[in-house]
Parts: structure tokens; C-alpha cells; sequence
């Protein structure tokens, strides 16, 4: 009706600029029907299924969908039909293109078209499109380059007689420009009983390359290239040959025998270091440090960033040592580092180059280097682009891959199916140009901000700079991992971390977003963030966005007044301690008549119960105990986090036993200490300031010894690791933060051993534990005090401090702990403990389920009766 561009986007993973331009249809979020047709080993599916959904829909017949993008936790159907997305395994199955059907395409006049299978061709797309190809056979013959990984242009040459003229998968790799996918059928195929995977090393990418045409002739699952220095940025501790570039070569058996023989026998043929991993846990490891590569290599072991621009440029297999070569050639006259890795059986590099993308010099040598890469990949007979498609970051190059002749077919193509060049115009057909709308053009100074962001030379803006849109946090549920919560709940972009990113970076820009740090539409898309820091730890490229809102709402409620929960739980270390004087008088008002005004005056969740206040804090008691008279080890300080010394002092008390039972003396500040945790997730970054300063003068004299500080709450305890010294740079908060350690951590080092509990449990990682600090230390400890702990694949119990209980969070809340935590819990045998160090964890089990969670010290002290 209005004549406005549409452009279809799936997941929103691809790196090219293909899905921006218009008006943007997301169809991940409802587009998710599929139907698998095992007999005839085919799937139905609608453009916004999930790769990872099909594989698992598809499993339990045995079979898959053979192309698989690393980012196929997130990335759409439509999205890799729209690309003709690729992954490690096209090596065996082939490009997307090859593994379509038929397609159920819309056009942009409102007409529908089935293409392929026995849809008819007597319309009038066929009817030009077959035209179009018995007008310029040679061309479409001679000028179309023979090689697997070809994805840039229109794939024209499908319409030769000799392929059938397959509309169909001529079609795949249009980007939208051509048509909106509503639907589509893909071939399915059997997925190998067996998978090996053998690691060979190597001097450099370079020799890998060499090698990859012989090892071709095995013909492997696939052949993935791997750089030392993604490893290394990992941090991961993996067991590879020696080398400092690697191939990971699977194969497929029908038995483990078939496939290690064969492994055996490459391994034989290989003249240098391999390893041959059996192990499927090992296997997935690799894997996943691969599939992570395009994240990881965003960020160098220096700090310096590299970009996309150059991404997946594909040369012959045969060709691919000597175009490396000649590639870095270009790098170094260029002045540029990247890391190389990415499909080596296909000849298909994914590389992130060091551009400055923030000075005028820098974007003129970005242009040139593209010019001068294109160039020479077309000189190697290559593709400038191998799967992502071309976009708006190559397309202005197809000109130096294609002949004008073959630049007028495509535009004739386009007009066939889109006249009036209303689907995604400028990409591919009347390009703009590759340097026109970088994303970092604007933000050239650093900002005054109260974080220090070490790790971003203390610029914000490079801080915004880190997400390159890879969209891990899109996972509807990340196996092992936490983000992003609200995301999975609401689907919605704005909620994803990379949605917020992006917002926050065009905050800074100030073109669309011109109110800066007052931004409504930055503080509605953080107001759902859970500041759960999972991406702190889940993201390739450590956004830690829980950093960044309270950054956000720093700046943005200055001067002004707050949301009431702004006061009732920022303040509540010191709401605690006047409470605790008449805690009972307090409890009775929260469950009178009284609680729903208080409720409201404190911004408070309505559907929430509040929680009591303990009668007696833990510090008071451990001032009026008896102290056991041996001395084994050196003391500790134990942490007096206002959760467990306000509402929860017997996990303290219990913690205290436990230690004392493995020798420590416990030593609890004499003066009030704080994290200042509250007053940072609610964004009162100046209150937490000198609530930290005033801490760190009471723990001096425990510093002076070198005291190790014993945290109980996960929050607490990892706010004093990383949030200190971000607020407060300096020795002494670098001192607490390298002593601070859990209560797992310290009874693991010293090797206590308890009486054995013999129990079983089921275990809530607190999502700040699972960021910051890690749990290695309390599965030993459990094991070693015979509790056998199911750590659950849960994520974060959506509580998360003070988010769940602030008004208008509940719904959301409450719909991340469905989706594995309370459930779980319910499920659980009666007799099946329930193990939460987090106060909000336990919080959210309590009031959700029936059941009552308990903190590994409890259950410790329980051990020791």
C-alpha cells in the first residue's frame, strides 16, 4: 500500500549487512511450524524454524539437515535458504541449495509462487525466467565460476538446461532481494551412526591448506581449519598435537571400527602430529571452541579489535594454500592481522581483520583492501563470498568477480522477480557502496563513565563495539549456559543482549537515538534485562550487559527521581539492618493488610511475598558464641552478605561449623561491611562507590595478613572478584578481589574431606557463580562428602536479585524459571535435596514450588551430624 522496501530476516546471524535497508520482518519469533516426513526423508518447515530445532525433530528417525552454520542454535531456515547458508559439513551434503525441495515463495506485488518439486511452471516468473536463460546460454556456461563454494550473485547457471533449470535452486541465495520465503520443504539425510574426529597439526594455516586436497580424497564428514590463537583466546584447556594451526577431519562409520580405522589411515598418510578423539564430550568440546571462532577472533590476545568485512571469501580447495599465501602478502602490505580459520575441505576462510573502522585514513585503507582481496580471490578463480551471501559489505564488489554481462543478467533476474525493487534493494543489484554505512562512524571519544572497563581501555564506546552480531544470546536454550533469560522468554530482539548492544551503540551515535543517556527506548530494552552477567561468561565476545545497564541507569536517573525499587531494594543493606532491631514487628506488618502498601510505596511485585527477616542476625550471633579453642590452618574472614546475615543467618552459622571442622579459625569483620551489590544493579553507582570505600577500610587490617575472605553468596561473593575493581581501580581492590573465594573453593584447597552424607541432590548454579566465579570446587567438594549433585541445565531461576521482585517483572520471572528450574524442582523425589547457594534462587524455589532449597553449607554441616 505505502511502496516501502520490505527485507525478511531469520535469526540475524549473518555478518554481510544482508537484512537491513527496510522495513525489517523478524519471522523467528512465530514462523516456527515444521512437520518431518521420515518415509520420504523430507521436513516442512516455515521460515522461522530454528536449525537446531529441525536436527532434534528430525533425530529420533535417525536423520538430519545436512548443512549446519555454527550458528545453528540460532540461525532460521529461511535465513539459510536466504543465504544458501553452508557449515562444516558441506563437504559431504552440500550448500542449502542443494538440499531444498520446493519453496512457497510470496512476491512483493501480494502473488505466491511454488517453486520446484511438481509446483507448475506455467506462470509467468518461469515463463521470463526460461527466456532469460535460453537468451544467454554461453554466458551462463562460460562466465559462472565451477567450484563448491560459490555463493555470491544469482546462482543463474541452475537455469541451464543441463541442471534442469532448477527455479528452485536458483532461487536459494537471493537474499531476499527476489522474494519472501513463507515455506519450504529441505531433504533430510541419515545422519552417520559414528563419528571420529582427527586432529592434525601443523606448522601454519598455510601447510594445513596444502594438505587438504589429498585428505579430500578420503572423503570426510569435513575438514575445519583451526588457528592456535583462538584456542588460546578460549582459555579452554584442550589436548591437541603440537602445531600452531590444525585440521579437524571427521569421519562417519556405521561402527566405531570402520571410523577409526579410517581415521587410522589418514592419520598413517599424514606425515606429523595427530590426535585421534573418540570421545563424544571431547568431540563437542572442539567443536564448540570451533563454532565460537567467530566471536572469539573479534578480540586479539592485545585487546585490539578486528571486523568482519572480508569474512568467507572461497577459493577451489586446490587453491587454497597458494590464495593464502598470496592473502597474507596482502595483509602485510596492508598494514592488517587476522586470524584465519573456517571450512578448509571447501576452500571457505572465515578471517577477522584488525581495520580501523574510526578514522577517516583507516575506512580508505578498509575500501582498498577490499578492493585489492576481491581481486585476488577472483585471481585464484574464487568466490568473494562462500555462505554468508553478499549483502551490503560485498555486493558493490561483484563487479570485479562478474562480467558486465553477467552484472546485466542479475539485474534482469531481480526485475523478473521484483520490478519495482521494493525486496531488499541495494544488495547485490544496484549496490551502494561497501565503505557507506559503517557501523562505527560517530563515536570517536571516550566517555565519562563511573565503570572503568579495563578490559575496553577504559572506553564505553569500545565496550559497545565488542557484539558483531553473532547472536549466541538468541539460543532459545543454551546447553551449559545462562544467557540471555529474558530473550528466551519474549523473543524479542530488544531483549536479546545483542538487541541491547546494538541500542547502546546507537545511543552513543546519536543519529536515531538523540537523547543519549535519557534514552526511553534504552531503558525500556534494559528494563527486562535480569542483570544475570551470563553473557559475561556465554558471549564469544564477553559483553557483559549487566555492566552496562548499570552504567545505563547511572546516567540516565541523575538528577532525577527513581523508581521506588530503586530505594526499597537498592537501600537494602541498610533497610536490613534497621529491620533486624524489631524483626518481628517487621514480618507480621509484611503479611498483614499493611503488605500491599508496602508493596506499592516500595515498587514491589504484588504477586510477591516478602521475605522474613531472620530474629536474630547471624553476626550477633557469632559475637555472643563460644569459639572452639583448636587452631589447625590460618583464619578466614567470613563474609557477612546482608542475605545471610538478615534473612538467612543459619547458612552462615552452618558455613562457620564447617570451616571451623576443616581447622580454620572464622573471623567476622568487627564493623560493618557491604559489597555495594544492590546499589549497583539498581544503577546508584556513586552510593555503591562509598559503600565499597567504606568496606575497604574495615577489611584493612584483615588485608594486612593476607586473610582469605570466604563468600556465601554467589552474588556478593563475585561482586567483590569483578565489580570492585571495576568501580574502584586500585591495589587494594585488586587484593580482595585475588583473595576472595567461595566456601567451596577454600574447603577444596585444603582437602577437607567430611563424613560422607550419601545423598543425592539436584543443584541450581547461581547464573553469577556460572559468570564469574565457576563451580569446579564444589562439585569436588560434593564429591568428596558423597553427595551426588545433578547439576541442572537450567539457567538463570529468573529471580535474579532484585528484577523479580520489582513491579511489572513477575510474568517475565516467573516464565524463565518454567522453563527448567521449577519444573525440575517439582519433579524431584522427596527425598531428593535441593541445592541452591543463591538467595534468590532459593527464594524463587520457595515461593514458586514446595519444596525448600538449601545451601551447600547447610548440607556440609548436615554431614558432619
Amino acid at each position: 500500500e505505502f511502496g516501502v522496501p520490505v527485507v525478511s530476516r531469520g535469526g540475524g546471524t549473518s555478518i554481510a549487512g544482508n537484512s537491513i535497508g527496510g522495513l525489517v520482518v523478524d519471522f523467528s519469533r512465530h514462523m516456527r511450524a515444521l512437520e518431518i516426513d521420515p518415509e520420504r526423508r523430507l521436513a516442512r518447515v516455515e521460515p522461522g524454524v530454528v536449525l537446531d530445532d529441525l536436527r532434534a525433530a528430525a533425530a529420533p528417525y535417525g536423520l538430519t539437515f545436512g548443512p549446519d552454520p555454527s550458528t545453528h542454535s540460532r540461525c532460521t531456515l529461511g535465513g539459510m535458504i536466504g543465504n544458501n547458508a553452508c557449515g562444516s559439513h558441506s563437504v559431504r551434503w552440500g550448500k542449502t541449495a542443494d538440499n531444498v525441495e520446493q519453496l512457497d515463495v510470496l512476491r512483493y506485488d501480494g502473488s505466491r509462487l511454488r517453486l520446484g518439486g511438481d509446483a507448475p511452471t506455467d506462470d509467468p516468473v518461469h515463463t521470463a525466467l526460461r527466456g532469460l536463460a535460453e537468451g544467454n546460454l554461453a554466458v551462463l556456461r562460460q562466465q559462472f565460476p565451477t567450484m563448491p563454494r560459490r555463493v555470491s550473485g544469482y546462482a543463474l547457471d541452475e537455469l541451464l538446461p543441463e541442471r534442469g533449470f532448477s527455479v528452485v535452486r536458483s532461487f536459494v541465495g537471493t537474499e531476499g532481494t527476489c522474494g519472501t520465503l513463507l515455506g519450504a520443504t529441505v531433504k533430510l539425510v541419515p545422519t552417520p551412526a559414528v563419528r571420529t574426529l582427527l586432529v592434525l597439526g601443523f606448522a601454519d594455516d598455510i601447510a594445513a591448506a596444502d594438505a587438504v586436497p589429498d585428505l579430500l580424497t578420503y572423503e570426510p564428514l569435513t575438514i575445519e581449519g583451526m588457528d592456535r590463537r583462538i584456542v588460546a583466546l578460549t582459555g579452554a584447556s584442550v589436548d591437541l598435537p603440537p602445531g600452531d594451526a590444525w585440521l579437524f577431519v571427521e569421519i562417519g562409520g556405521a561402527d566405531l571400527g570402520e571410523a577409526t580405522d579410517l581415521a587410522r589411515t589418514i592419520a598413517t598418510a599424514h606425515d606429523g602430529h595427530h590426535r585421534l578423539v573418540v570421545d563424544a564430550a571431547e568431540q563437542r568440546l572442539l567443536w564448540k571452541i570451533r563454532e565460537e571462532g567467530a566471536g572469539l577472533s573479534t578480540r586479539h590476545a592485545d585487546g585490539s579489535e578486528a571486523w568482519p568485512g572480508w569474512e568467507d571469501s572461497a577459493v577451489p580447495p586446490a587453491r587454497l594454500g597458494a590464495y593464502l599465501r598470496d592473502f597474507r602478502g596482502l595483509l602485510k602490505d596492508y598494514g592488517r592481522s587476522g586470524i584465519t580459520y573456517g571450512h578448509f575441505g571447501e576452500g571457505c576462510i572465515h578471517v577477522r581483520i584488525d581495520f580501523d573502522l574510526i578514522s577517516e585514513l583507516g575506512r580508505t585503507n578498509f575500501r582498498e583492501f577490499l578492493e585489492h582481496a576481491a581481486d585476488l580471490v577472483v585471481s585464484h578463480g574464487g568466490s568473494l563470498s562462500g555462505e554468508h551471501g553478499d549483502g551490503l559489505a560485498r555486493s558493490e564488489l561483484l563487479s570485479r568477480m562478474y562480467s558486465p554481462e553477467v552484472i546485466s543478467l542479475f539485474e534482469q533476474y531481480k526485475g523478473i522477480w521484483d520490478p519495482d525493487d521494493k525486496l531488499n534493494p541495494g544488495v547485490i543489484v544496484r549496490p551502494g557502496q561497501i565503505d557507506a554505512n559503517l557501523r562505527f562512524d560517530g563515536v570517536r571519544i571516550p566517555l565519562r563513565t563511573a565503570f572503568s572497563f579495563p578490559h575496553d581501555e577504559g572506553n564505553f564506546a569500545q565496550a559497545m563495539r565488542r557484539c558483531v552480531g553473532v547472536g549466541k544470546c538468541r539460543n532459545s536454550h543454551t546447553p551449559g549456559g545462562v544467557m540471555c533469560p529474558s530473550y528466551q522468554v519474549t523473543r524479542e530482539e530488544k531483549h536479546s543482549t545483542r538487541g541491547r548492544s546494538r541500542l547502546l551503540l546507537e545511543m552513543l551515535q546519536g543519529d536515531v537515538i538523540k537523547d543519549g543517556w535519557a534514552s526511553t527506548e534504552v531503558h525500556d530494552a534494559l528494563d527486562l534485562c535480569l542483570s544475570c552477567k551470563g553473557c559475561k561468561s556465554d558471549c564469544p565476545v564477553d559483553v557483559d550487559m549487566a555492566t552496562y545497564k548499570a552504567e545505563f541507569l547511572h546516567h540516565h536517573y541523575a538528577g532525577r527521581i527513581r523508581p521506588a525499587a530503586h530505594y526499597s531494594m537498592g537501600y537494602l543493606p541498610l533497610l536490613a539492618r534497621l529491620a533486624s532491631a524489631t524483626p518481628g514487628l517487621v514480618n507480621r506488618a509484611g503479611k498483614s493488610p499493611l503488605s500491599g502498601l508496602m508493596k506499592r510505596a516500595g515498587g514491589i511485585a504484588p504477586e510477591r511475598s516478602l521475605p522474613e527477616f531472620a530474629a536474630e542476625p547471624f553476626t550477633k550471633w557469632f559475637r555472643n558464641r563460644t569459639r572452639p579453642g583448636a587452631i589447625q590452618r590460618p583464619p578466614v574472614l567470613l563474609w557477612p552478605d546482608t542475605f545471610d546475615n538478615y534473612f538467612t543467618p543459619e547458612v552462615a552459622r552452618a558455613a562457620t561449623e564447617v570451616l571451623e571442622d576443616a581447622g580454620f579459625t572464622v573471623v567476622v569483620p568487627d564493623a560493618p561491611v557491604c559489597c555495594g551489590l544492590t546499589w549497583v544493579s539498581t544503577g546508584q553507582l556513586d552510593v555503591a562507590k562509598k559503600v565499597m570505600k567504606r568496606s575497604l577500610r574495615a577489611l584493612a587490617p584483615y588485608m594486612r595478613t593476607g586473610m582469605p575472605i570466604v563468600g556465601l553468596e554467589p552474588s556478593c561473593t563475585a561482586a567483590l572478584r569483578s565489580d570492585l575493581v571495576e568501580l574502584l581501580p586500585g591495589a587494594e581492590s585488586e587484593q580482595i578481589a585475588a583473595t576472595t573465594k567461595t566456601l567451596a573453593e577454600v574447603l577444596d584447597e585444603a582437602g577437607w574431606t567430611p563424613p560422607s552424607l550419601d545423598a543425592h541432590a539436584i543443584k541450581q548454579t547461581h547464573c553469577h557463580q556460572h559468570a564469574v566465579l565457576g563451580s569446579a570446587a564444589d562439585s569436588r567438594v560434593m564429591e568428596r562428602a558423597g553427595i551426588a549433585a545433578e547439576t541442572l541445565d537450567s539457567g538463570c531461576c529468573g529471580l535474579a536479585g532484585n528484577f523479580g521482585f520489582e513491579r511489572g517483572h513477575y510474568e517475565v520471572s516467573t516464565a524463565v524459571g518454567e522453563q527448567v528450574l521449577l519444573p525440575a524442582v517439582r519433579a524431584a523425589a522427596a527425598e531428593t535435596e535441593i541445592l541452591a547457594d543463591g538467595f534468590s534462587c532459593r527464594t524463587q524455589i520457595a515461593q514458586q514450588t514446595d519444596r525448600r532449597a538449601v545451601h551447600l553449607a547447610q548440607l556440609l554441616r548436615r554431614a558432619l551430624d
